[in-house]
């Protein structure tokens, strides 16, 4: 039997990877083998995903986390090395644009073993995050490139993976299919707008936790001064991540938002559902707005996932509290159709059919 090696770190790989380990248990044809690199490390961030979503379990788990990128990464190469050594998988998934997907690519890569890149094709053009630095160095020594859009696979055309010996394929947005699988039984698995009392509709729900806005203080006083203006008309509900957390904490600051801790996946579907709609700095909480028919504030200089934004069903605002103000009063009156198809149908039976091809 083919092997295949996933290697996962943060909340959004989780749910990527729970679409397709369903869709390779279902055919029974490969083994898969899951790392856990310990990016995320708190318990509602990482092991309630396993629990909750049947994903299984890692038989690998790192705990590499609360280091400096550099270490972080480098650690990770390491270990996943040394892993992949003893496992000799026919190939290796990695997701999205965490210093957990550089660090397995580049293990795979150095050890000649194929490297698949969900997600790949992705850019913002702002070479100071993280994220951007790990999607672009991933995508050039990937094998196989599973582009989730047009766009995508456009940046990769226009940075010369033509010339390259790499496939690139559009497949979709894996996360749709987890969003539309999952969505469906959150109700009976969650019952946090009880538990919170919030109301349909009425409350916007909010995460930050991006580099560029918690290092910077006046970007994050300013992004939490606009959640103060939107919250007299809205509640506003924020599950914290911990770094944002402890940044608020340490500088104690309180803009009169509701703050609860990490929350499941299917707290989180939930909330999408009942929300009036979202204000994030996360990618993946742009898309997963979009999928649950809510309109998303990206509270970032730009977006990779640029559909969104030329649509209608997303503005960018950056750290402007009165420009965040504004458009949460715009799409109040907002009719948009989010029944436009922009990510694709059935993506976890079109990335395990590419990733088949490879073995």
């Amino acid at each position: 039997m083919k092997k295949i090696v996933t290697i996962l770190g943060a909340r959004p790989q989780f749910v990527k990877a729970a679409v397709l380990s369903r869709v390779i248990a279902k055919y029974k044809e490969v083994e898969e083998v899951i790392i856990h690199t310990g990016q995320h490390y708190d318990a509602n961030m990482s092991d309630i995903f396993f629990d909750e979503m049947e994903i299984p379990k890692p038989k690998y788990n790192l705990a590499i986390n609360g280091m400096s990128h550099g270490a972080m990464t480098g650690q990770m190469l390491i270990d996943i090395e040394s892993i992949l050594m003893k496992e000799s998988p026919d190939l290796v998934v990695v997701y999205g644009d965490t210093n957990s997907t550089l660090a397995g690519s580049l293990a795979a890569k150095k050890m000649n073993i194929k490297v698949v890149h969900v997600e790949a094709g992705l850019r913002s053009f702002n070479m100071k995050m993280p994220e951007e630095i790990n999607r672009i160095l991933t995508d050039r020594i990937s094998d196989l490139l599973l582009c989730p859009t047009d766009t995508a696979i456009e940046n990769l055309q226009k940075e010369g993976f033509t010339n390259f010996p790499a496939k690139m394929v559009k497949c979709g947005d894996i996360m749709k299919d987890a969003v539309e699988f999952y969505g469906k039984i959150s109700a009976e698995k969650s019952s946090i707008i009880s538990r919170l009392k919030l109301v349909p509709n009425e409350f916007v729900l909010a995460t930050i936790h991006r580099q560029e806005n918690t290092d910077n203080l006046e970007k994050l006083k300013e992004i939490f001064e606009g959640l103060q203006l939107i919250s007299k008309e809205k509640q506003v509900v924020m599950p914290l991540h911990p770094r944002t957390k402890a940044i608020l904490t340490n500088h104690q600051l309180n803009y009169g938002v509701q703050i609860i801790d990490p929350v499941g996946y299917f707290d989180m579907l939930e909330l999408l559902k009942k929300c009036n709609l979202v204000v994030t700095d996360s990618g993946g909480l742009q898309k997963e707005a979009f999928f649950n028919k809510k309109h998303c504030i990206i509270a970032r200089e730009e977006t990779e996932w640029v559909e969104l934004v030329a649509n209608g069903f997303a503005k960018i605002v950056g750290s402007d509290k009165e420009k965040m103000l504004g458009v949460f009063n715009n799409f109040q009156d907002s009719t948009a159709n989010f029944e436009m198809d922009l990510f694709g149908e059935n993506v976890g039976e079109k990335i395990y059919e590419e990733i088949n091809k490879m073995l």
